[in-house]
């Protein structure tokens, strides 16, 4: 008698299928964000300036500061929600044509005379809020199309494009505004931002078995009420379940609470370096041999361009030797926040102008080496479904950190010299390094 049976398969492993074309992915990825990400900094660089420049006054500063930073980290609250139930892929595009939409009705009131510093405002604003929505999603969606064992590559070289732009973008906005009036500046965001847009509409997510990438949390309550009430209960109810799975996972609590730590007590000092310039090298020359360092604003411009490089640098490291040698990538987190402290009071206590050119390098590159690993730690160790909550909630803290730790730290600049404030704010970076190096040690 005939066996009629199908005829029985080995056993095959399954596999991951992000493991299949992720570089390419990446890539593109990748590319739009470098397109985006350029034309944004271009923009925001000539929209600080002109406001400097038209105004003259400390006051539209703070408001620029607080239109352009804040509306970020609130809307952060929705955005870690709306990363984790709705597709990521357009989270990513629709902020980038919103503000593209935002920027050209800004260029037509600048060609026609009508822009003014209302307007202004409103703009930042909408810009800002844009990026509450936006960074989640993108931290979110890296690991939606890359594989575990690419994630610390991949983060490494995002934070070396965010480098990379920091250093290139001053110079092009520099350039441009002495060449081109504003509204035609403005254009050149509108179209990076179709370009990014473009490049991650190339992007075919791969499917992953069993996992829901956005999936909703059921809120107790919510479908009685009205769109607008249960949107709001149902986002305050994620950052209380983000906040909750969080405090369960003691990795994750360490580097969401280290990050927003570090912000309050180094990232805040840190946009007082001008000022430290300003203070303590006025009058100081330095010849470099390929420049001369004569104006405050050749101080001012290799203040920032040294920085940026030794960020561009602490990436490079990271995405190369890093992800060969390192096998905990928290107990980096852990020592890069501590070579911060060093180096921070290191730039309070540099002897001369030169040193503090070198300390502010080093600074650089330990702070390249610190964001890289802790966007690993929580997109590898987060729930498919929780990791737009997460990344929701640090972006959260540490937006907030910044201000927060100026309303600290920048009056006591006026208050005692300001190589004193450098000091203790690298000191207290050293106590956030010993926190989440024992959050690391908890399994």
């Amino acid at each position: 008698m005939s066996d009629t049976s199908e005829p029985t398969m080995p056993f095959e492993p399954e596999t991951d299928p992000r493991e299949s074309g992720w570089t390419r992915r990446v890539a593109l990825l990748l590319t739009g964000q470098a397109f985006s990400l350029l034309g944004s900094n271009i923009v925001q660089y000539a929209l600080w300036w002109w406001i400097v420049l038209q105004e003259r006054s400390g006051w539209s500063m703070l408001l620029a500061t607080l239109f352009g930073v804040m509306p970020q980290s609130l809307v952060s609250i929705f955005g870690g929600s709306m990363a984790d139930r709705y597709r990521r892929k357009p989270l990513i595009m629709l902020p980038d044509l919103i503000i593209a939409g935002v920027t050209v009705m800004l260029s037509f009131a600048f060609a026609h005379g009508w822009a003014n510093l209302a307007i202004l405002f409103v703009v930042l604003f909408i810009r800002s809020a844009g990026g509450g929505v936006q960074t989640p999603a993108i931290q979110s969606f890296i690991p939606d199309i890359t594989p575990a064992g690419g994630l610390l590559r991949v983060n490494s070289i995002y934070g070396m494009i965010n480098s990379a732009n920091m250093l290139v973008a001053p110079a092009i906005a520099a350039v441009l505004i002495n060449v081109m009036p504003l509204w035609s500046i403005l254009l050149i965001d509108v179209t990076t931002a179709v370009i990014g847009v473009g490049f991650v509409a190339l992007i075919r997510v791969p499917e992953r078995r069993g996992e829901t990438v956005a999936s909703p949390t059921p809120v107790a309550g919510v479908a009685a009420d009205n769109a607008l009430v249960s949107g709001i209960r149902r986002a305050f109810a994620d950052l209380k379940a983000g906040l909750v799975y969080t405090m369960r996972q003691p990795r994750l609590k360490g580097v969401v609470f280290g990050d927003a730590l570090t912000c309050f007590v180094a990232v805040a000092p840190m946009n007082l370096t001008l000022l430290l310039m300003t203070r303590e090298y006025d009058g100081l020359d330095l010849d470099l041999g390929f420049v001369n360092l004569t104006t405050a604003s050749d101080k001012l411009a290799a203040n920032e361009l040294s920085w940026s490089a030794g960020m561009l640098l602490g990436g490079l490291i990271m995405s190369t030797i890093g992800v060969k040698v390192i096998r905990d990538n928290m107990r980096v987190s852990a020592y890069a926040i501590a070579a911060v402290g060093v180096t921070i009071v290191g730039l309070g206590l540099a002897p001369g102008l030169l040193a503090y050119l070198v300390i502010n390098i080093l600074c650089g590159v330990a702070w390249g080496m610190c964001a890289a690993p802790m966007r690993t730690v929580m997109q590898s160790e987060s729930d498919p479904s929780m990791v737009g909550r997460v990344f929701g909630l640090d972006t959260t803290l540490a937006t907030l950190g910044m201000p927060l730790g100026m309303l600290i730290f920048a009056p006591l600049a006026d208050l005692i010299p300001i190589a004193w404030v450098f000091v203790a704010s690298g000191l207290l970076a050293l106590p956030v390094a010993w926190y989440v190096l024992g959050q690391a040690r908890v399994r």
